[in-house]
């Protein structure tokens, strides 16, 4: 569509400032309408020009003239060498019809969601606890260390009334031979004076022989067996005293000796650990 508009007067600096230059000569585009210097004249015998003056400027006086074209386009690409891909081998079957509602397949495709939810939550478990048992056998102590974490002992080479230390699992390890005095002693003794109340038949296997760890449950001292007043141990750092089933008797220790574990294979012999 083509709109030719005329006015008189000058141009405003808004249009004189968005005009730009043509370089090159004149061109006619339709006829009745000329440009000549800074004058629009209006010649049905003269082409219309492309140019508003020979300046390149635009006229400041007389009738300005404006042509446009103005036209409705559109291009549409139709690419038909591209494919839709098919999603079909990733969608559930319960989902493939369109014309079926949804609703129908949700407790089934619910039910499939909760059954791989819960399998990988099963998996990832293991999977951590197989981690978690590789770590920690790293750290756990390595063979010769649990070969040494049992000892035999003949008890045939220690004599009544006698107390011999054995190392074991590098802390210093009590075997006392009590003498019938000694058990009945302790055997007799009121559990409502001790600090750490315990019965003598519940710290010993058989009544002759008396395990415990030398080990004073205060700061850990080393205690001096048959010493003290009650004629089991005595640890001197702090003035701990234990009668001769390892029970704290008198002094700032809290608990009584610990007892390891032990066993008897024979009358003559005792592993403990």
């Amino acid at each position: 569509m083509m709109s030719v508009v005329t006015r008189s007067g000058t141009f405003s600096p808004y249009l004189q400032a968005t005009n730009f230059a043509v370089a090159g000569p004149l061109k006619a585009l339709i006829p009745a309408v000329v440009v000549k210097n800074d004058k629009v004249l209006l010649d049905t015998k003269r082409p219309f020009l492309c140019r508003e003056s020979l300046s390149g400027q635009s006229p400041r006086t007389g009738p300005a003239v404006f042509a446009g074209l103005s036209a409705s386009a559109g291009v549409r690409f139709a690419h038909t060498d591209i494919k839709v891909p098919d999603f079909s081998d990733y969608r559930r079957p319960e989902v493939m019809d369109p014309k079926r509602s949804a609703q129908d397949s949700s407790d089934a495709r619910r039910v499939f969601s909760y059954l791989m939810t819960g399998t990988t939550a099963v998996i990832s478990v293991y999977a951590a606890k197989t981690v978690v048992t590789q770590f920690v056998s790293t750290m756990s102590a390595s063979a010769d260390v649990l070969a040494l974490s049992k000892i035999e002992i003949k008890l045939t080479d220690i004599p009544e009334g006698k107390n011999v230390t054995f190392k074991w699992r590098g802390k210093p390890l009590f075997i006392r031979h009590r003498t019938e005095k000694e058990i009945a002693t302790e055997s007799s003794v009121d559990l409502s004076v001790l600090r750490d109340p315990q019965h003598d038949k519940d710290r010993v296997i058989n009544p002759k022989w008396v395990i415990v760890i030398g080990v004073c449950t205060h700061l850990g001292c080393v205690p001096i067996a048959n010493a003290g007043e009650y004629g089991g141990y005595y640890c001197p750092c702090h003035g701990s005293h234990y009668d001769a089933s390892g029970r704290i008797r008198k002094g700032p220790a809290p608990l009584n000796l610990e007892v390891p574990y032990y066993e008897f294979p024979d009358d003559d012999t005792v592993i403990v650990g």
